[in-house]
């Protein structure tokens, strides 16, 4: 039986060589001629998951409102589509590629400013009209994030075709205020909670990366989402002991949120425990503000951004495998709901886990709760906790039996498809 016709509403393209692979929890066994994609992210997506892809990005709205462009979106069929394992970034002109690097700030006064560039008159083309009804969309998936312009598509597919829509929740945006007297923040905020409030109001549910953010929500908002935990591909391998004369240990992922600090406390730490020792960063981050104290840090080797395939083999020889999450306020109040893909990939992998961030943070919560990992919340434990997890090989046996527990109760593909398509199924039911 094949599935039903979904649209997808999210910035980034859907490949399984950046985050958005984290969609394969949910579309995996999906037909690929079933499965669209609308994005706005200024990249040429890599052949994935999705037949078909229209794109729209802010350049090209700055160019309609400018007059210099007359209809903007890009049509990208699967087939046509490489698989090069990076992020290709458009040329775009250089006022465009200065706008981008303002724009990912994302400060209240940019998203501000977005929202007003994507007025509907400038992004709902004839060219993208005709492109989704010759599709004729079934239902939406909507990926929840803290801007004001994907939920105008949103309401507008919801109008148009009559479907449900199912949001994809797992960063608490929503209830995420802080006390400000900035008139941009304030303004963003109210416009963002009614747009969100618009979208909660259509038929349809959701799913989320957790229990607890699935509780807050469907009690605020009436909904009846369910837990959909990430899912990991990754080849869970044999028990190794660590390496405890040259242990290789890894982090691989977004270093934003604080988390670029808490990984220099980790290598503080290893150079404390052996001078010999570092920690091994993979990120595709290029902003100097989270780079330079990492590349400055002796007891860091920052390696950039590598494919998802070849980050499963580095995974598959690191001995240590790295989760970790900010402590400042605002960095906890992001994550505290946080159950990424790297915690599916981590439980999987069989390599011994280190996590290291606040307990109120999602992920750090999580993998304590399985036992999956060696959990330190206290800088001032951090080295010894680090020492116990190389030398102690009984440590690593139990961190390794309780990993395989929870990747095969919570983590298997098969298991979170089956727990959305039954969401699916319920929202389909109510239209």
């Amino acid at each position: 039986m094949e599935h039903p016709r979904v649209i997808i509403v999210m910035t980034t393209p859907y490949s399984r060589n950046n985050s958005s692979r984290s969609l394969d929890a949910y579309f995996h066994f999906w037909e690929h001629d079933r499965v669209r994609q609308i994005f706005s992210r200024n990249w040429k997506p890599q052949k994935g998951h999705c037949g078909e892809l229209f794109q729209i990005t802010d350049a090209e709205l700055l160019k309609c409102r400018l007059h210099r462009l007359k209809e903007p979106g890009t049509v990208y069929k699967r087939e046509d589509l490489e698989d090069s394992g990076h992020n290709e970034t458009l040329e775009e002109g250089s006022v465009a590629s200065k706008s981008y690097s303002i724009g990912r700030k994302h400060s209240p006064s940019v998203e501000l400013l977005r929202g007003m560039l994507w007025n509907k008159k400038y992004w709902c083309s004839e060219k993208l009209i005709k492109w989704l009804d010759d599709y004729r969309p079934e239902l939406i998936f909507y990926n929840f994030t803290n801007n004001l312009f994907l939920q105008k598509i949103v309401l507008f597919l919801a109008e148009r075709y009559r479907i449900p829509v199912v949001s994809a929740i797992g960063d608490d945006y929503y209830f995420s205020d802080r006390k400000s007297i900035s008139p941009a923040y304030n303004l963003f905020r109210r416009k963002f909670k009614a747009s969100v409030r618009k979208v909660f109001e259509q038929k349809g549910s959701a799913v989320y990366v957790c229990d607890g953010i699935r509780d807050r929500y469907n009690a605020e908002f009436g909904l009846d989402g369910e837990t959909v935990y990430f899912c990991s591909s990754v080849e869970r391998r044999p028990f190794r002991p660590i390496n405890d004369e040259n242990p290789v240990i890894s982090y691989f992922g977004n270093i934003r949120i604080g988390r670029y600090k808490s990984i220099l406390k980790i290598a503080d730490s290893l150079l404390a425990i052996n001078s010999d020792y570092r920690i091994n960063v993979y990120s595709n981050e290029q902003d100097e503000e989270y780079t330079s104290a990492l590349k400055d840090h002796p007891g860091v080797v920052f390696h950039g951004e590598i494919p998802y395939d070849e980050v499963q083999l580095r995974i598959k020889e690191s001995d240590i495998y790295v989760v970790t999450e900010g402590f400042d306020k605002s960095s906890v109040d992001l994550t505290k709901y946080s159950v990424s893909t790297k915690v599916a990939d981590g439980l999987m992998c069989g390599t011994a886990v280190l996590a290291f961030g606040p307990e109120e943070c999602g992920a750090i919560k999580y993998l304590k709760e399985t036992g999956g990992a060696a959990v330190c919340s206290d800088d001032s434990q951090l080295k010894d906790i680090i020492s116990k997890l190389i030398a102690d090989e009984a440590f690593q046996r139990e961190i390794y039996d309780n990993s395989a527990v929870a990747a095969g109760k919570n983590h298997s593909v098969n298991g979170s498809c089956a727990a959305f398509e039954n969401v699916v199924r319920k929202a389909l039911a109510k239209n």
